[in-house]
């Protein structure tokens, strides 16, 4: 069975969600039966991660239009094209933009399974136009696609509710392998003392609501925290360039993005993690958090409430005051480890749930 991945950026060490659940999930799926080709937009290429085949998922770089409007759609559809040149037997779409080529997978004779990893026609970026367009790749993803792979309630409810879809749909979470890292190297390359900072972690887009952050750590009572913002942006803009100048003008410190053992010794040395964002499919960084045994403040939106913290994890998304009042309120104590239940997060798990929908459509053409 071959398999083509795409609607992701690439794997391996790539900045993102999508790519993060790509570059774990995959290699559990490949064996004798199973052939993966995750295929990689190849300006996203991290250092050192320059590889034709990563722990035997095959990598293949295609080249596409650059820019946040037309890239994804344009490289999935080269992607779909590269599939039916190669027989692949199905065409995993990961993300709804992506999924609006869906149909093009099944006019060329190939299985379709899409990933719904959020609606994210609720993001600020997107104008009206980009919006609709997005509508209309979850509406043709979810009516075309052999399969659909929820990743959260929130979202398994959302589709349900506008499609009528139950039969095809599965969910099947995200999940997290980052534990907590023995050295702590890099927090000191850093000037950072460990549990004396918070850490934040993802790209430079505003639905992650790092600005309000910034301000309500400017906004707290007088303390002896750091703030660390883990990430970068993907394609510079007025929003990423005006968050660089809030985290200069109030001492934040900003690593860029950075590698998984260097972000595992952040999320264990931090006091606090905080994850302010306005959307969310089924936050990895919150999970990551959470396996490394942080202390967590998150944005009460569906996907972050659907995880099931104390109620005082949460503060109302959006509100500067109220996330200042719950910063305040968690300075005020020691660096505490929390346990958390992550059993249902656990990538083999999610891989063999994964791997059973790929042999069922492979069972249907036999």
């Amino acid at each position: 069975m071959k398999i083509v991945v795409t609607g992701t950026r690439g794997i391996p060490g790539i900045q993102g969600g999508i790519e993060t659940h790509c570059e774990e999930l995959y290699p559990r799926i490949v064996d004798d039966v199973h052939k993966v080709i995750v295929v990689r937009r190849p300006q996203f290429k991290a250092a050192g991660y320059d590889v034709p085949n990563y722990e035997g998922v095959e990598i293949k770089d295609l080249k596409t239009i650059s820019g946040k409007y037309f890239e994804a759609f344009t490289h999935t559809l080269h992607a779909v094209c590269y599939a039916k040149s190669i027989g692949a037997d199905i065409v995993h779409i990961h993300a709804i933009g992506p999924s609006l080529i869906t149909p093009v997978v099944k006019l060329l004779g190939m299985k379709a399974v899409i990933t719904h990893h959020g609606p994210d026609y609720d993001r600020q970026k997107w104008g009206n136009f980009s919006k609709r367009i997005l509508k209309l790749g979850e509406k043709w993803g979810v009516k075309y696609a052999d399969n659909v792979i929820v990743i959260s309630k929130h979202i398994e409810s959302l589709i349900q509710n506008k499609y009528g879809v139950k039969d095809k749909m599965h969910l099947i979470h995200n999940g997290v392998k980052l534990s907590s890292a023995a050295s702590d190297e890099f927090v000191h390359q850093m000037n950072l003392t460990p549990g004396k900072y918070i850490l934040a972690v993802g790209r430079f887009v505003e639905e992650k609501g790092f600005d309000l952050l910034i301000q309500a750590y400017a906004n707290c009572k007088k303390h002896d925290m750091k703030l660390v913002i883990a990430g970068d942006a993907d394609h510079p803009d007025h929003y990423s360039e005006k968050l660089k100048e809030m985290a200069k003008q109030n001492d934040v410190i900003l690593t860029g993005f950075i590698q998984k053992d260097q972000l595992a010794q952040l999320y264990a040395n931090a006091f606090l993690f905080v994850l302010p964002s306005y959307h969310e499919g089924l936050p990895i960084s919150l999970l990551e958090a959470m396996n490394c045994n942080c202390n967590v403040l998150v944005s009460d939106i569906p996907a972050n409430v659907e995880v099931g913290l104390n109620e005082t994890d949460y503060f109302k998304c959006g509100d500067v005051f109220d996330l200042t009042n719950h910063l305040n309120d968690k300075l005020e104590g020691n660096k505490i480890l929390c346990h958390y239940d992550m059993r249902k997060y656990d990538w083999d798990y999610i891989a063999m749930q994964t791997k059973k929908i790929y042999d069922s459509l492979l069972k249907k053409t036999i």
